[in-house]
């Protein structure tokens, strides 16, 4: 292969990872037209690695590309989350039944070390961070369950909810239910009882969801 070949392909891939990082920080919100000029311009790059990026973030749903119109920022609806809560909500209690069963003296050990963190940022109310190590707390169940094409799914499935996933925590009362429900995952864990982490797993999605049902949404954010 080409040696130039290699470096086009490493090119796209941070050029997607950038424009990613960007959209799940809301610097490039939901609805944002993607100006293809000025982000050439902005990387110094020629409009083949960008349009690949752009591709790559299609794929993952982040962005939806338009003929003729444009590429812009995906715009997650009702119905995009009523139908993408129940699958996160199996899969992801399916995790945290085999990650149960898995466990280990240093993998629970782990777990209760994110949990600190967690309880740390829920009493400073720090929404950022709360999300941050809620996200950590989620990848260790799932790398934990040792099934890595349930893995695959779940994180293409996240990476669409980025869009709205911090609001959800904005609520009046989320982060300490949230809170309350990651106890009650990583008791279960803790226990070797594998239905009641699977179920309580599945609570918390759902949970999640019915908080953004309350949280009424700006529409420039959910669609």
């Amino acid at each position: 292969m080409d040696p130039s070949q290699i470096a086009q392909t490493a090119l796209y891939q941070e050029v997607a990872e950038r424009l990613r990082q960007r959209i799940f920080s809301h610097e490039l919100p939901p609805g944002t037209r993607i100006d293809e000029q000025a982000l050439t311009v902005d990387y110094g790059i020629s409009r083949t690695p960008l349009r690949e990026a752009l591709k790559v973030l299609a794929a993952e749903g982040l962005v939806t590309l338009r003929p003729r119109r444009g590429c812009f920022v995906t715009e997650v609806s009702e119905q995009d989350l009523d139908d993408i809560f129940p699958l996160m909500a199996m899969l992801e209690a399916r995790c945290a039944l085999e990650a149960t069963n898995r466990a280990q003296p240093a993998d629970l050990a782990r777990l209760e070390a994110i949990h600190a963190q967690l309880e740390h940022f829920a009493g400073s109310n720090e929404i950022k961070r709360f999300f941050e190590a809620n996200q950590e707390f989620h990848y260790q169940i799932q790398e934990l369950s040792g099934n890595r094409r349930l893995r695959q799914v779940i994180q293409d499935l996240r990476k669409v909810l980025k869009l709205t996933r911090l609001f959800s925590l904005s609520i009046d009362g989320r982060l300490q239910q949230s809170l309350a429900e990651h106890a009650a995952i990583l008791a279960a864990i803790k226990a070797g009882d594998a239905l009641g982490a699977q179920i309580a797993m599945h609570d918390h999605i759902l949970s999640g969801r019915d908080a953004l049902a309350r949280s009424h949404l700006p529409q420039e954010l959910l669609r």
